[in-house]
């Protein structure tokens, strides 16, 4: 009888360890963490940080004095006059597509995505300026970025910039040590593509998102988009170590990313720079996978002011809805889906304490109009579970509308879109 007791004691203590009975002790909250505290002190005076600080100035100083900063006065002696940066207003539903930083430095390329912006319904475009690589777009691959930035803005174009964020091989050879390590080796620890990863945790990492941000904005992107906004979820998860989340790594995932998306907000909302976010679509629909990925819908809709979950049908598990290939059934897919992120609005709009951000701020009490128009959802463009023609890519935006969600984005990584699936923009709209 006593054997038994001590066992149920045991398992009890067990699974409040597991779950959260960590957090109360300090030092198993310190274990493994370099640096994962609110308290950025010695941040702030980082090599790193301060680097960044002084671009966003001369950057800044350049749009005040009218010069581009992108002109080689060495070839040309008299500098192109470069006139102060400005924004376009977001436009009440966005309608988008994205442009990889190859594209947007190859002008012969990117001018038929600009074209087919113009002819179509479509008035915004997301750039790359960080992509998974990891490389700067400013930094040689689109050096006319400024430039483009203006042209775009010159047809009244929304021009958001994308930055993957702890996907970032560039800065883990720099920062091995922020890297998420490997439990049996004790090297990066990189995913199934042979790819390592930021730990999420890091604050370092954090600031440096937020520079990338303010010098997006000072070059004239009137949004910022973050991808990637996650903990790794494929690769040998079990083998992984975080050096700064710590034990927090392995059970406090979404609170780490919360944690991530409250400080985007409180360094560039509070700013009156726009910020959105990238989440996995499946959270709209299955919410226990933020004990993996980090991400909940709650608190993207929260911090962020615009969420675009990536609802593309053929990442959706088989079975999903009840049908054996969610690529087939776009329009299902995303009626789901939608349906899933509205029933989420209706949550946090029954919890009437509930705040949430609101362009600049986070007093707006949280309601089913505000957060229904913070979506913003990525759709498929592109060959996968299914040739993707154009009434499917059209199925998706219907749906969409059906549900109440007006705004969308296209996504297709080699940037070959179908213009047959957008409506005709009417001569002088």
């Amino acid at each position: 009888m006593k054997e038994s007791f001590f066992i149920a004691i045991l398992v009890v203590l067990f699974c409040w360890w597991s779950l959260a009975g960590y957090k109360h002790f300090n030092f198993f909250n310190q274990l493994g963490a370099v640096s994962y505290s609110n308290n950025v002190t010695n941040i702030a005076n980082h090599p790193i940080v301060q680097a960044a600080k002084d671009t966003i100035n001369k950057i800044y100083a350049s749009s005040a004095s009218g010069q581009d900063d992108n002109v080689d006065n060495s070839v040309n002696a008299s500098s192109t006059i470069y006139p102060a940066v400005s924004h376009i207003k977001t436009p009440k539903n966005v309608k988008a597509i994205y442009m990889s930083s190859y594209v947007a430095g190859t002008p012969s390329i990117r001018n038929k995505l600009v074209n087919m912006i113009d002819t179509t319904e479509l008035n915004a475009v997301v750039i790359d300026v960080k992509d998974n690589s990891g490389i700067m777009s400013w930094d040689g691959r689109v050096p006319d970025l400024n430039n483009f930035v203006k042209e775009l803005h010159d047809k009244n174009i929304y021009v958001i910039a994308r930055v993957a964020s702890f996907q970032d091989p560039e800065f883990v050879k720099k920062h091995p040590e922020l890297a998420v390590r490997s439990k049996k080796t004790g090297d990066v620890w990189r995913d199934h593509k042979g790819v390592p990863w930021i730990d999420t945790g890091s604050m370092l990492m954090w600031q440096r998102l937020v520079s990338i941000g303010e010098e997006s904005y000072a070059r004239g992107f009137d949004e910022i988009n973050y991808d990637y906004i996650r903990f790794p979820t494929d690769g040998l998860l079990s083998d992984m170590v975080f050096p700064i989340s710590g034990i927090r790594g392995l059970h406090d995932k979404r609170n780490i990313v919360k944690d991530f998306y409250k400080y985007l907000h409180d360094n560039l909302s509070v700013k009156g720079i726009p910020i959105s976010g990238d989440v996995f679509g499946i959270i709209t629909v299955v919410p226990t996978e933020a004990n993996t990925l980090g991400q909940d819908l709650h608190d993207a809709l929260t911090y962020f002011d615009f969420v675009a979950p990536m609802v593309y049908p053929s990442h959706f598990y088989t079975g999903t809805d009840g049908y054996k290939n969610p690529a087939d059934h776009p329009k299902e897919i995303i009626d789901f889906s939608m349906r899933g992120a509205i029933k989420i609005v209706d949550e946090m709009v029954a919890s009437s304490s509930e705040k949430v951000a609101s362009s600049t701020d986070l007093s707006s009490v949280a309601s089913s109009t505000l957060l229904v128009a913070k979506l913003r959802p990525w759709y498929q463009d592109f060959d996968m579970g299914a040739i993707y023609t154009a009434p499917m890519v059209r199925a998706q935006i219907e749906a969409g509308y059906g549900d109440g969600v007006n705004s969308w984005m296209l996504w297709d990584p080699k940037n070959k879109y179908t213009p047959d699936a957008l409506e005709t923009r009417i001569s002088g709209q």
